[in-house]
């Protein structure tokens, strides 16, 4: 099989990459390379916008894999109107393109920021999605799209992502766990900003293992699934990582408990994934640091930009357009 993965350079990409190949998979990546490129050798490279994409370009591949687009709130409502661009329109075009070109299927990197806020309640793909902020609002728009063109010969799973977090060579210091764990080591202090707001977690393996699942997945199976490795309040999360860094490194870390205002709150059933997709999570949030740990000598620049998206975002954006830096890039 031969699989286009759209954003794969990033930071899942970068896991996912390496994995397919190891499972013998003829893999090109569509990117822009923001972050840079950190993926094996033996990867293929398509540096291109993906609004540049044909029929005719798609028409080699089995499967598409949208992991592409601005990847968090910050981003968002840094560029509202580039990130419907690149949230909402990106992938309903690159779906509509796959389509024509008799790809059998599309796997969309969905969220579950979708859900918004929901009061102490466990959500499954039918319940309704409430978001009413920048980056749910485009992704929904995006999953929405790409479910509209299943058919019997094009199938399309939408994957729920809880927040990822561990250790990616393309890293990223912006993220719940790895963001505590980083002032937990540097700083010997984790600030928890509001610890009853809950959280779907999703350690960096278990994602990739949901998008390994998606793809192998059958021909006839279409839909939404949420994927995580738990649920957890913001406040747990803090606990644990810094029960871990405490464990593991022997330093003592200060917990900071604030009480702010969060517009995202919401913890969801995995179970139509596990079902459907058979996949099943192995890491909880004390393996996620563990991951950290083995793999911190590879990113102990803590304030390098590009392991903060919206930093580098804001380095792109100070002389270009993020259009004007697709238009540079082809």
């Amino acid at each position: 099989m031969k699989i286009l993965i759209a954003g794969g350079a990033g930071y899942v990409g970068s896991v996912l990459v390496p994995r397919l190949l190891d499972r013998g998979y003829e893999v090109d990546v569509l990117d822009l390379f923001w972050f840079g490129n950190h993926l094996p050798s033996e990867t293929g490279i398509i540096r291109k916008d993906i609004f540049d994409i044909t029929v005719a370009d798609l028409e080699q591949y089995q499967q598409v894999v949208f992991l592409a687009g601005l990847s968090n709130d910050p981003m968002a409502e840094f560029s509202p109107s580039e990130n419907f661009i690149f949230n909402a329109a990106a992938p309903a075009y690159l779906a509509y393109v796959a389509k024509k070109a008799k790809v059998k299927r599309y796997v969309y990197a969905s969220s579950c920021s979708v859900y918004g806020y929901t009061v102490n309640e466990l959500f499954d793909e039918t319940r309704p999605v409430s978001s009413f902020y920048p980056y749910g609002i485009s992704k929904l728009q995006g999953e929405q799209a790409a479910m509209n063109l299943v058919d019997d010969e094009f199938s399309v799973i939408s994957l729920r992502k809880g927040t990822i977090s561990g250790y990616s060579p393309r890293m990223r210091l912006d993220l719940i766990v790895n963001t505590m764990f980083k002032n937990g080591v540097r700083n010997r202090e984790i600030t928890v900003n509001n610890p009853s707001i809950w959280r779907p977690i999703m350690s960096i393996e278990d994602a990739t293992n949901a998008y390994v699942r998606a793809i192998e997945a059958s021909q006839k199976i279409s839909g939404i699934f949420n994927i995580a490795s738990g649920n957890y309040t913001v406040g747990e999360v803090g606990d644990l990582v810094k029960m871990a860094i405490e464990e593991q490194l022997g330093i003592r870390v200060h917990l900071t408990i604030n009480h702010k205002t969060d517009f995202r709150n919401y913890k969801v059933s995995i179970e139509k994934a596990e079902n459907v997709l058979s996949f099943h999570p192995n890491h909880n949030v004390k393996a996620i640091v563990k991951n950290l740990i083995e793999n911190m000598d590879k990113f102990k620049d803590w304030d390098n930009p590009q392991y903060y998206n919206i930093e580098t975002l804001k380095l792109l954006s100070a002389t270009n357009s993020l259009r004007a830096l697709a238009e540079v890039a082809r």
